[in-house]
């Protein structure tokens, strides 16, 4: 799974990257979920050490917006990702989309967890 967020200092990427880190503690080895933002390794690294979260990766988009631009997440004008959610199997097929009409908006949890659920 691959959560796509603006920024992870903010109140709803926040949210978001909490959330999930609880989920993939109970969704067991098989399943990586990571996070991925334009924010620096630095501010990523701290976020994490700061809110606790050990159960997710996170991954900065900051250098060249490849993720971004691959899945079709970069917003351009704002050089931001827009808010998302990604499930990949282990074949590399992208199963599951989601992309939030608005920006502060939360993710559908329970559609993307279901979609994990539903590739296992």
């Amino acid at each position: 799974m691959i959560n796509s967020v603006p920024s992870l200092d903010t109140p709803v990427c926040a949210m978001q990257t909490r959330r999930f880190n609880e989920e993939a503690a109970a969704l067991g080895s098989d399943v990586k979920v990571l996070v991925v933002s334009m924010d620096l390794p630095f501010a990523q690294q701290r976020f994490c050490a700061t809110e606790g979260i050990a159960n997710l990766e996170t991954l900065s988009d900051h250098r060249d917006a490849s993720f971004g631009t691959a899945y079709g997440m970069l917003i351009k004008e704002l050089r931001l990702l827009a808010r998302g959610v990604l499930v990949i199997d282990k074949d590399g097929v992208l199963r599951y989309q989601q992309l939030v009409p608005e920006v502060a908006q939360e993710p559908d949890y329970e559609a993307a967890l279901a979609a994990i659920k539903a590739v296992r």
